[in-house]
């Protein structure tokens, strides 16, 4: 029996391991470090919380307009939340996805007792959200399911779907540390009145994964969407370049980020997540059959278009992890230019994914001091929040570190703040 169980574990960690790397998609760089597992440690000793790096990384903030524009509800459904995960994903014979989903709940420091798989990933945020400075928020994204080009919900092709309702019921339960985000695919009949009535219901932005949900964002059947979105003043934060994480039905391309030109001839404010610094895309200026260029390139072109300048932002959630080429976060710092458009995300849980991101990688890359990456592994092991939130305000490239203004996110998605 004692072999079998060993045996189990040595399976688990191997195959863990491999879905570490499927997770970074960066090849053997992600089993650099042995740290697998998130040990989901309790409350930041007080030597840590008032290290100077923490101090030093509050400095100069506002907390009360510091919103972590990328956070994910995760769960199982088994908690009256609605949550839905394929069947893939539950499933060891799709081990990729599998291995994925553990990963992402302990991330999420969720207790498989059965019922409170949901429950957990909530309280868990509430004991990290404790450990944030007063007046720091989240906001909390649902997750629509994919539907088909009639607008015809697809929940057996769909990865996961996190309801509004759920989204909402979260932040409207903790106001003071919580915005919620909906989701809803513009192709659904019901469009226009479901984000009405999310607007209503204090959404502060809409959430789109176009890969994953079938949504093409150039498609004229997204306009009567758009017009809504603009005259609501609801912002649209959408996936762009390559998509690692989630399955879908849609087409690869249409996370091509010269595909929301179409948004923002319309008026829409569009945050593109990662500022696209992942994968390849057909540039569309040299027609459909365009070479495929790296989308953060394309990216960058748009950003200094006219029409974006007042209306295109880029999260900087995930330009950390390793499969982040050291390149694009030097141009993302030293590209003063945009930082009034660069917005902090920590797309919460992945910086509870410990093998995703290696500061220690970051320092050789001479982005990061070389004394701070100790300390920055003890905060990610109490407290992946704070952890990204460090991380971010000490990376320096040119003489230049990201200013307050990247974090300081409300002014884009608080319709009662002035711009």
């Amino acid at each position: 029996m004692g072999a079998h169980d060993a045996g189990r574990r040595r399976w688990l960690r191997t195959t863990l391991g491999l879905g570490a790397v499927a997770l970074a998609g960066g090849g053997l760089a992600a089993l650099e470090r042995p740290r697998l597992m998130n040990p989901c440690r309790a409350a930041l000793p007080a030597e840590l919380a008032s290290h100077p790096l923490v101090r030093a990384a509050w400095a100069g903030l506002d907390p009360s307009r510091v919103w972590d524009c990328r956070a994910h509800l995760a769960g199982i459904g088994d908690g009256g939340s609605g949550i839905r995960v394929s069947d893939r994903m539950m499933s060891p014979w799709h081990p990729a996805e599998y291995v994925q989903r553990i990963f992402y709940m302990n991330a999420g420091c969720v207790h498989e007792a059965p019922g409170r798989v949901d429950d957990s990933f909530v309280e868990r945020l509430h004991n990290l959200m404790e450990g944030m400075a007063p007046g720091f928020k989240l906001m909390l994204f649902a997750f629509d399911h994919a539907h088909d080009g009639t607008g015809r919900a697809l929940p057996e092709l769909s990865a996961f779907h996190v309801p509004d309702a759920w989204a909402r019921r979260v932040a409207e339960a903790e106001p003071r540390w919580f915005e919620w985000v909906c989701s809803i695919h513009p192709y659904r009949p019901d469009a226009v009145d479901a984000l009405e009535a999310a607007a209503a219901a204090g959404a502060r932005a809409v959430k789109w994964l176009p890969p994953a949900m079938g949504i093409d964002p150039a498609d004229g059947r997204c306009d009567r969407f758009y017009a809504a979105m603009a005259r609501l003043g609801l912002p649209l934060i959408t996936h762009a370049g390559e998509e690692k994480a989630v399955r879908g039905v849609g087409e690869p391309d249409w996370g091509n980020p010269l595909r929301l030109r179409r948004a923002l001839d319309q008026g829409v404010r569009v945050v593109l997540a990662h500022c696209a610094t992942i994968g390849e895309d057909v540039d569309l200026d040299r027609g459909s059959h365009g070479s495929r260029v790296p989308s953060f390139a394309l990216f960058a072109r748009l950003m200094a278009e006219p029409v974006a300048r007042e209306r295109l932002f880029g999260d900087i959630s995930a330009i950390v992890l390793r499969n982040r080429d050291s390149a694009v976060i030097r141009t993302i710092i030293e590209r003063t230019e945009w930082h009034d458009r660069l917005l902090f995300g920590s797309d919460y849980p992945l910086p509870g994914i410990l093998p995703l991101t290696s500061p220690r990688s970051l320092a050789r890359a001479g982005l990061l001091d070389e004394a701070a990456v100790p300390v920055l592994g003890e905060i990610q092991e109490h407290n992946p929040l704070l952890f990204d939130l460090v991380l971010k305000r000490s990376l320096r490239s040119g003489g230049q570190a990201l200013p307050a203004r990247v974090f300081e996110t409300r002014r884009v998605f608080d319709r009662s703040s002035p711009a």
